[in-house]
């Protein structure tokens, strides 16, 4: 099926920098996903867009419909020789609750659902390893996020690209500084 399917393939982009890695995301709305990856100290560049889903080419307003089955994702360049994959995975889990299926606060559909989309087996391992330790944490709290390879990811619309960073629409520029900690005001 997927050979005759675009957006089922594997994810075949390749960083810039070939001592890089990509790492992928789901996580909510993002727009506050990406910004908190963009202070993350070893990574170099990110962009939000759209993956796991079954139509080929997908734009925002299709994937808000909910019949494509994207998530809103964000695809995060590395540098691993500075920041190591764990402390991307400290950062997904600490940005959202994985326990909410389909769903982040106030944002509702298959969209926001929680995820980790890996490039190779190493970030497989890590991401089930870390996701074991959260759920020992959460206790009774039951985490649905999904851990499978990601696939073909289509970049989204240049607006939604670092927007908060830009101002997310009402003019609050937000702070992508490396190590920045302020709290992320996703009010766009």
């Amino acid at each position: 099926m997927a050979a005759n399917n675009p957006a089922l393939e594997p994810d075949q982009d390749h960083p810039e920098n070939p001592a890089h890695e990509f790492a992928q995301f789901g996580a909510g709305c993002f727009w506050g996903v990406e910004l908190a990856f963009q202070r993350v100290v070893g990574v170099v560049k990110t962009e939000v867009g759209y993956s796991q889903g079954h139509v080929p080419d997908p734009n925002y307003r299709l994937v808000c419909s909910g019949t494509t089955n994207h998530v809103e994702v964000i695809r995060v360049q590395f540098d691993p020789q500075v920041c190591q994959y764990t402390n991307l995975l400290s950062v997904f889990w600490g940005r959202h609750d994985p326990t909410t299926l389909n769903r982040q606060g106030g944002d509702v559909g298959a969209q926001y659902r929680s995820g980790i989309y890996y490039y190779n087996e190493t970030q497989a391992r890590l991401a089930r390893e870390s996701m074991e330790a959260k759920q020992l944490e959460l206790k009774d709290r039951k985490i649905v996020t999904e851990i499978l390879p990601a696939k073909r990811f289509y970049r989204a619309e240049e607006y939604h690209q670092q927007y908060l960073e830009k101002g997310g629409g009402k003019g609050l520029k937000q702070s992508a500084e490396k190590g920045c900690n302020d709290p992320i005001r996703c009010n766009g």
